[in-house]
């Protein structure tokens, strides 16, 4: 059965966007994964088809109903995906989350529009709060969009390497190393010795000490996480 996404938003148009393009927009013709858009608009009752209203309490913007936002989410079949919301105040996605996601049947994601969702669809339908980083959008279209990019890139015959994904930044607890590629030399800057002398054994030490000097340059809180043990 292929991997199912199912988007509820004001904009179905903005997808499949980059997804339907490179590996992962051939995936969607080979029918590896579905992509279904739901329109939240639809499930408007008046005539001018309302989604949003002014916050209770006051103050700036508008905020997306829970009785259209319900029933949009209440005319996607019941099934064990879970819902997510895009959300700036969800937690942060991480790779771990990101393969946990992917090894399941698929995932529905709400797209956020104005000022926010209101609270009590949020519970009332079990939504997952999900923040791709600490930053504003005008929406969570393309926050679902990288979420789904990243999911969709380790699913079963994506990626037309599998060991590619498993030793990216993220995967190990640490950083990527630096990568180097043909010509020899460029702009006076040659490739490390290293990686030419054909001693693989090197050539995995000197990518986990480049791993890891760059993870503490740039990014030491990672290294006070549990990380999976690095091949060397």
């Amino acid at each position: 059965m292929p991997y199912r996404a199912t988007i509820l938003t004001l904009y179905p148009d903005m997808f499949p966007g980059h997804l339907g393009h490179s590996l992962a927009g051939k995936a969607l013709e080979r029918g590896d994964w579905s992509l279904e858009t739901v329109q939240i608009r639809d499930f408007a009752t008046d005539r001018h088809r309302t989604v949003d209203d002014t916050p209770a309490g006051g103050g700036a913007g508008m905020v997306l109903k829970p009785d259209v936002l319900a029933r949009a989410i209440d005319s996607v079949a019941t099934d064990p995906r879970p819902r997510l919301l895009m959300s700036p105040r969800g937690r942060p996605l991480t790779q771990e989350r990101v393969r946990q996601l992917a090894e399941g049947e698929g995932v529905v994601i709400v797209c956020g529009r104005f000022e926010g969702v209101d609270q009590r669809v949020i519970e009332a339908r079990a939504l997952e709060e999900v923040s791709i980083g600490d930053y504003i959008l005008s929406g969570g279209e393309p926050a679902a969009l990288t979420l789904l990019d990243a999911v969709v890139r380790i699913l079963p015959g994506v990626m037309g390497n599998a060991a590619s994904g498993t030793h990216e930044s993220f995967e190990t607890g640490l950083l990527e190393h630096p990568h180097y590629t043909r010509p020899q030399e460029f702009e006076g800057q040659g490739i490390p010795a290293v990686l030419t002398s054909g001693n693989h054994a090197a050539i995995d030490r000197w990518r986990h000490e480049q791993a890891l000097a760059l993870t503490k340059e740039r990014r030491p809180d990672l290294l006070a996480k549990p990380s999976q043990p690095v091949t060397k």
